[in-house]
């Protein structure tokens, strides 16, 4: 994926062929995180990019909070 520079305005179908990339990439196992570093946009971009093309995001994952279970 090319690297687009910051800011950069993305409509149409340039859009959607972005958002298909990003799409497939995520799919496959990439972090929001990694995406956003690859293609030089903003994590918040990359998050509402995969959004609106219907793309399920994962859970953060990692510890949850609540309570401590007791060992017996």
């Amino acid at each position: 994926m090319a690297e687009l520079r910051k800011g950069t305005r993305i409509t149409g179908a340039e859009r959607d062929k972005l958002a298909a990339e990003l799409r497939k990439k995520y799919e496959s196992g990439q972090s929001i995180r990694l995406l956003a570093e690859s293609s030089g946009r903003s994590y918040g971009f990359v998050h509402r990019i995969l959004s609106e093309s219907g793309t399920t995001l994962r859970g953060r994952g990692g510890a949850t909070r609540g309570t401590k279970k007791k060992s017996s």
